[in-house]
């Protein structure tokens, strides 16, 4: 039995793939070629993100509320730039464009960080944090936004699940390459690395962009065509859409509620773990559990929970267990139950919270995908995080613990599950009002 390609895959290997992803005749070349690009993408952050993560503490914890504040301040400078170029060139330039803007960026830090005196590293650490947090939401945005234009919303339901599990596997490779290799070649050339991996998804973009024009008339098209609109346009259809400030609202309740875990989170596991090994090793075990849950759940569950329950079901369901979280946190504020709720929750949104939030922008326009979504992604996101650091360390100095903190958190995941619902109900009307052509797949019945 041939693959669905034709490449003459059968047997036993055949049988796996097909048990671990839905994928019809014709889509296993794109569906390696999208799940490659997230890889190569997520590689090169996490290649950095142990670098920043670095640099930013370097002049104290008492700095990173301020580099955050800074970093939303960039972003937002940044993003009617992004939409500048994307409304001005077609997707086979604009994509790759932003990709190598920021690999000579990397290229210049590299320069910086070998050359630069000692007493300049602080402030160089510093703006390496800001770059790097800019940097890794916009690489992520610019890739879902190119996959949500390409495929449509059955094929996101069925394969979403896979394509984020090559982002997971890249995340594991970059992490490790960094801890393989910084102390051997130090921090700077493996900056290198990360240009690296950025260029390799690059290639990946370009080739899967080739492959589905070839396949589909519209596609061709859009290869073709610039996205157009002004550099604010994104914004502006944000303020227009109820929808699209739906989504806007979902994520910011996500990453506030991801701020008032943090907070609860610290408060538990320095009471409980007062050594500084003992904290780095349960933390350790807990990022080995979340990426073996993720890659499970990815590979295992992510495309049949969207089937079952839809988009606005599968949205439901972290708003539901974080709701269960803080409140049994609340009344048991146990190690334990702490790794249990981040597990369950940072595993649930890797794998299917994440996809099904992509899925919410495949009816909407190119001028939506490409603007509004990369304002979402960056600003928004960064927003929320303002937000959360902001109030938590309120309600800290208020002098109020973790019951405290958790009881303040229910209320909001609570608004975050209803607006789940609404915005399920929302893509759904949307998706049986858009062109035939984009929903044929949503609709079409298994070979």
């Amino acid at each position: 039995m041939e693959s669905a390609d034709g490449d003459g895959r059968g047997g036993w290997a055949d049988a796996l793939a097909r048990r671990l992803v839905d994928a019809r005749p014709g889509e296993w070349a794109v569906l390696g070629l999208a799940a490659l690009y997230h890889f190569l993408v997520l590689a090169a952050w996490y290649v950095l993100r142990p670098i920043r993560d670095a640099m930013g503490t370097a002049g104290g914890v008492d700095d990173l509320p301020w580099l955050f504040t800074a970093t939303l301040l960039v972003m937002l400078a940044a993003q009617p730039l992004y939409a500048a170029v994307v409304a001005r060139w077609p997707r086979p330039v604009s994509v790759p464009w932003t990709y190598r803007f920021f690999a000579l960026h990397l290229l210049v830090f590299w320069l910086l960080l070998e050359s630069a005196p000692g007493a300049s590293q602080l402030w160089l650490g510093r703006a390496f944090f800001v770059w790097a947090s800019v940097f890794n939401l916009f690489i992520v945005s610019v890739f879902w936004s190119f996959v949500d234009d390409l495929f449509e919303v059955g094929e996101g339901k069925r394969l979403f699940g896979f394509v984020a599990a090559g982002g997971t596997l890249g995340g594991v490779l970059g992490a490790a390459l960094t801890a393989g290799l910084v102390e051997r070649l130090g921090e700077a050339p493996l900056l290198l690395v990360s240009a690296a991996l950025l260029e390799g998804g690059v290639r990946c973009a370009r080739a899967l962009g080739r492959r589905r024009a070839a396949a589909a008339v519209e596609q061709s098209h859009a290869e073709r065509e610039a996205v157009g609109g002004g550099a604010l346009a994104g914004v502006s259809s944000v303020l227009r859409s109820p929808y699209l400030a739906g989504i806007c609202g979902f994520l910011f309740l996500y990453t506030l509620s991801s701020t008032f875990l943090y907070f609860v989170q610290a408060d538990i596991v320095t009471t409980a773990l007062p050594e500084r090994s003992a904290r780095t090793a349960f933390f350790a075990r807990l990022d080995l559990w979340v990426n073996a849950s993720t890659l499970v759940l990815q590979t295992g569950a992510t495309g049949r929970v969207l089937a079952a329950l839809g988009v606005g079901g599968t949205l439901a369901l972290l708003p539901a267990l974080s709701l269960a979280g803080f409140a049994a946190l609340g009344a048991l504020p146990t190690l334990g139950l702490l790794a249990l709720v981040q597990v369950a929750r940072r595993a649930s949104n890797f794998a299917l919270t994440r996809p099904a939030r992509e899925i919410l922008f495949i009816p909407l326009s190119r001028e939506e995908k490409y603007k509004s979504k990369a304002f979402v992604d960056t600003f928004v996101y960064r927003l929320g995080d303002q937000a959360g650091a902001w109030t938590s360390a309120g309600l800290t100095a208020l002098g109020l613990g973790v019951a405290g903190i958790a009881g303040a958190a229910a209320p909001l995941a609570a608004l975050w599950l209803a607006l789940a619902v609404w915005l399920g109900r929302r893509h759904a009307r949307l998706v049986r009002t858009a062109s035939p052509q984009r929903t044929r797949a949503a609709v079409a019945p298994a070979p």
